[in-house]
């Protein structure tokens, strides 16, 4: 009745250390745009970064740690590219 799907997800522990994200909000983006390109994430919390998340529904305060499979980081650090916005960047007229 139910066909079991096999869905080419890896198993992976311990993976490698690609950026930090400073809240919860930005995590959820990092986290989403990886997971569109088909590469798995984890998120690691800093000091009480996870308790301050479940208990106000959001992490504003401490730092959040984003890490992928050793295999994917090539891949992951080319969908995750930092570029200067507008305002930050020093525009001489």
């Amino acid at each position: 009745m139910f066909e079991k799907k096999e869905a080419e997800k890896k198993e992976w522990r311990d993976g490698v250390y690609l950026c930090t994200a400073t809240d919860s909000m930005e995590a959820d983006i990092l986290e989403s745009k990886l997971r569109g390109e088909g590469v798995p994430s984890e998120r690691r919390w800093k000091g009480a970064g996870n308790f301050l998340e479940i208990f106000m529904g959001a992490n504003s305060i401490c730092p959040i740690d984003i890490y992928v499979p050793a295999d994917s980081l090539a891949d992951a650090r080319n969908i995750v590219i930092p570029f200067p916005l507008a305002e930050d960047a020093d525009i001489e007229e």
